[in-house]
């Protein structure tokens, strides 16, 4: 490969926009072995393509993602469509020797993500790399919180608590968009937004979740159809309604394999509540606490200290040694959400150009599509299930 990356996107919505800003961006701000360059951009509607390509930054478009993959120019392509599609392109991409990013989740069943992992498995024997994009866990506050677990700061974990709250379809008159059909998503809330804190708290304590008890519900089961959808933002005319067929919040129990119990909650429902994911750490020497609402921060309680100075201390994660944050402002400059995502950039770039494995591989994302799964199955019979292990 030469000494750029050359990268093909498929999709140009929310996620493709978040992406594109951080391919622009990264090389900008870290010195990395690739430069990176935006070669083509895929989607399905000629116009809208051909706009995100000129907003975004991308040298071409197309509306057929197999002649992208085909493509002598593209070196890697990034999958930023709906859940149902992840595996086909996915696995085009690893046959035809292209690295590839995917969003999360990896795909919609656990059947697409074995053969996901087993084609990545198959493809790295050859140098090409697989990675999959949990964004959350480059916020240089969480980076720290693992940090401080692995360095045994709150010692030995026996709490965990992680909500991801959100309410953008409390309104029930918001229309059947594709994150709310279970052929397009997968799931809703649960494989939406609670795969974040799946992989989020696996990822700080070091432990993997090995059963679950869950309940889910589906508050609003009819919505009207829409004229125009990007999956969060979308207009309905008509009387005209559809089922929706994925849950609309998401509540588990679980024990981790460190020997940790913890509790998830994963809703569209939570009134008043934009993006509001937060985990908090109880452990025998200390507390950790990260709230994306305050990215920038985080609070930690030290059990070591004499009892008249213990209290929750904020952190401010904005030091250059801090995680990221050196190729940053000045200490004491916030960042925000974007900056995850040239952050997962930097650290894929920096593995493919090292001949590294990046992470999470396509086996971590298929490790939290096993809790999902055995989560749908657990509120499906209300009783503990096991989790498999990959």
């Amino acid at each position: 490969m030469s000494e750029q990356l050359r990268v093909g996107m498929v999709g140009y919505a929310f996620m493709g926009a978040a992406h594109s800003q951080a391919w622009r961006s990264v090389n900008h701000f870290f010195d990395l072995p690739l430069s990176v360059r935006m070669k083509v951009v895929s989607g399905r509607s000629p116009e809208g393509v051909a706009a995100a390509a000129a907003k975004l930054g991308w040298e071409s478009h197309t509306t057929d993602w197999r002649s992208l993959i085909e493509r002598d120019d593209v070196d890697l392509v990034d999958i930023c469509t709906p859940g149902d599609t992840h595996a086909e392109i996915a696995l085009a991409a690893l046959a035809a020797g292209k690295h590839v990013l995917c969003e999360k989740p990896l795909a919609n069943s656990v059947a697409e993500a074995r053969e996901m992992v087993a084609a990545a498995a198959a493809a790295q024997a050859h140098g090409v790399r697989a990675m999959c994009g949990f964004n959350y866990r480059r916020v240089p506050a969480v980076a720290l919180m693992r940090q401080m677990v692995a360095e045994g700061r709150i010692g030995a974990i026996r709490h965990v608590r992680a909500v991801y709250l959100q309410d953008w379809i409390v309104d029930p008159h918001f229309p059947l968009v594709w994150r709310l059909r279970k052929e397009v998503a997968g799931s809703g809330a649960l494989g939406d937004i609670g795969a974040h804190i799946i992989d989020l708290t696996q990822y700080v304590t070091g432990q993997s979740i090995t059963s679950v008890s869950a309940l889910t519900e589906t508050f609003v089961r009819e919505r009207p159809l829409p004229s125009e959808s990007s999956g969060l933002s979308a207009s309905g005319e008509g009387s005209e309604t559809g089922e929706v067929t994925v849950d609309d919040a998401a509540l588990f129990l679980a024990r981790l394999n460190g020997g940790a119990i913890a509790t998830y909650e994963a809703t569209r429902f939570a009134t008043g509540r934009k993006n509001g994911l937060r985990v908090e750490l109880n452990g025998s020497a200390g507390s950790l606490v990260f709230d994306f609402e305050r990215m920038n921060e985080l609070s930690f309680y030290d059990g070591t200290l004499p009892g008249d100075e213990q209290g929750f201390s904020r952190i401010l994660v904005t030091e250059p040694s801090h995680p990221y944050m050196a190729a940053w402002w000045p200490a004491g400059h916030p960042i925000g959400y974007e900056h995850t995502f040239t952050h997962e950039m930097r650290d894929l770039i920096e593995a493919i150009g090292t001949g590294a494995d990046p992470t999470p591989s396509f086996a971590d994302a298929l490790q939290v599509q096993l809790v999902l799964d055995a989560v749908s199955q657990s509120a499906s019979s209300s009783q503990w299930t096991k989790v498999e292990q990959v």
